[in-house]
This record gives C-alpha cells, structure tokens and sequence, in this order.
C-alpha cells in the first residue's frame, strides 16, 4: 500500500492482525481523529452554561453535547489531514492517524465533513437554528480561520484562532435560551482570554518541536521571555474579564470568592513561571489552567443555581 492511502480493517487483516482487533485499530484511529481529551473540556463549559443559562432538561443537554463533539470532532479531523506534514515532523503528533499514514487524507476530511454536517442537521432540527449556526461557525473558524491560515503565518493564531474555542458556551446558552444575551457574551470573553496563556504555557514546553516543524508559535518568532510576559498579561485580563459576571448582576457572591481565588492562583503561577526559566513551572500553570477553566465554569453553575 502506497504511504498515505490508509489501513482498513481487511488491510491488517491481510498483514495478520485479527479482525476484532484490526476493527479495534480502525475504529480506535478514527476516534483519535476527534481529540476527545480536547472534547472533554469544551463539552465541560457546555454543560456548566446550560445549567448558567437555565433550567435545561437532560435530553436538551445530551442533544448539545452530541452536536457540540460532533462538530468539535469533524473539526478535530480536517485538522488532522491539513496539518499531516507538520504532525510528522513533531514528535508528539507523528504517530496521529494521518500523519502516520494509518488514514489518508481524503478519508479524514470526508470524516470531518461528514460529522460537521450530522451536527448541523442535528442541532438545527432537536436543538434550534441558532446553536446550530454557531457551532458550525466554530467548527469553520477552527478550519479554515485557524488551521489553514493563522496557525502557519503568524504567532497571534492562537489569540485570534482562539475565538472557535470559546464558542460552545454561546452554543449553550443558545441551546436553553433560543438567543443570545451579554452573559453569553462575557463566558464566550472568558474562554477566549483564557485561551492564550493555557496555549502558551504548552508551547513553551514545546518550543523546539514547534520550531523543527516551522510552526511561528510566540515562544519560536519573539522568544521565551516575551512568552512569559505575554502569559502574564493576559492572565491579568482573563482574571478582570472573569469578573464581569458578577459586577453585571448575573451572578452572585457564590461565584465571586471562587472566580477571585482561582484568578489568584493562575497570575500567581503566570508570575512565577515570568520569574523562572524552570519547565516545570510552564508545567504546572498549564495544567493549572486545565484546572482554572473547569472549577471557574462549575463555580458558575452552582452560583446560578443556589
């Protein structure tokens, strides 16, 4: 087989791998085309805004979340062949599917558009247009706004980029409400302010990869130090960002103490990662903020409803 044309399941079956597993493989492969460890965060926010935003019943909230990963992982999977050359040449995506060889390209974007169109039927026909309008909004900014464009021409792209990121939470309240308001607005802010120094924290682990696979991520064109400061900066932003819920009357003191803790805790890391030149430190803000983003979305939905 040629490299690049893909595995099938009587593809291993012929080199003597057994059918369950050579099903399992496929099948493992395709899911892996979705990240679902990406997934998992965003379908978080999901849930927490629904609950933001109302009194959302169990069938609406699995009926977002099915279109939301669906979306989510068609995205997940163009993203997988567009970037097969630059995935190759790093060593922390050179096994991915596509990259490897175990999937070709084509099968990957007729995957993602595959899983791009049942969520926008799903959404629009269970949900309501507008969560369907804007999850496929996400999933076309991750593409094409991200993917095919900033991600290979500028070290803003995970600033700008970012904005398909922080759409599930407008997808969600969509979804409960039938509109949107400027509580939808400020969670979509805060996930999208929190996107750089998450990303960046990441980036400064993965510096040389990024900088072998040509990749202008901020820490490879403007430096480590630069990098750092820019982590402070917006972590300061997403902790001021993080507050207009409270100062706009949408939520109360049960989100207050929680949101200013947990923005203590992520300037406090920002500042000491600006402070040492350790990895360790650019480890743990960015699992810290892995953290952040979870505990500050279920601080709001116990807020909204106690």
């Amino acid at each position: 087989m040629e490299a690049g044309a893909g595995h099938t399941a009587p593809d291993l079956m012929a080199a003597g791998v057994a059918p369950r597993s050579a099903a399992f493989l496929v099948v493992r492969d395709y899911l892996t085309l979705t990240k679902p460890k990406v997934q998992s965060l965003l379908l978080f926010t999901t849930v927490t805004t629904m609950y933001v935003a109302g009194d959302p019943s169990i069938g609406l909230i699995f009926l977002t979340c099915l279109g939301g990963a669906l979306s989510a992982g068609g995205a997940g999977a163009i993203n997988h062949a567009v970037d097969r050359d630059v995935d190759l040449l790093m060593a922390r995506t050179a096994d991915r599917p596509v990259a490897s060889g175990r999937i070709s390209p084509a099968a990957a974007i007729a995957f993602g558009t595959l899983l791009g169109c049942a969520s926008f039927a799903l959404l629009a026909l269970t949900v309501n247009p507008l969560a369907a309008a804007l999850s496929l909004s996400g999933l076309l900014g991750y593409v094409f706004v991200y993917t095919l464009w900033l991600k290979r021409t500028t070290p803003q792209n995970i600033v700008i980029g970012g904005a398909a990121g922080a759409v599930p939470p407008l997808v969600a309240w969509a979804a409960v409400t039938g509109g949107l308001d400027g509580m939808a607005f400020y969670l979509f802010a805060i996930v999208f302010f929190w996107t750089p120094p998450h990303f960046w924290a990441l980036s400064l682990l993965m510096k040389d990869e990024y900088a072998k696979a040509g990749i202008p991520m901020l820490p490879v064109v403007r430096g480590e130090a630069e990098t750092r400061r820019q982590i402070v900066l917006y972590t300061v932003l997403l902790y001021a960002v993080t507050q207009l819920p409270f100062c706009a009357g949408g939520l109360g003191v049960a989100y207050l103490v929680p949101s200013m803790l947990l923005g203590a805790g992520f300037v406090y890391c920002s500042v000491k990662l600006l402070k040492t030149t350790e990895r360790r430190w650019a480890l743990r803000t960015y699992l810290f903020s892995l953290a952040y983003l979870a505990l500050l979305f279920l601080s709001m939905a116990i807020a909204a409803n106690v």
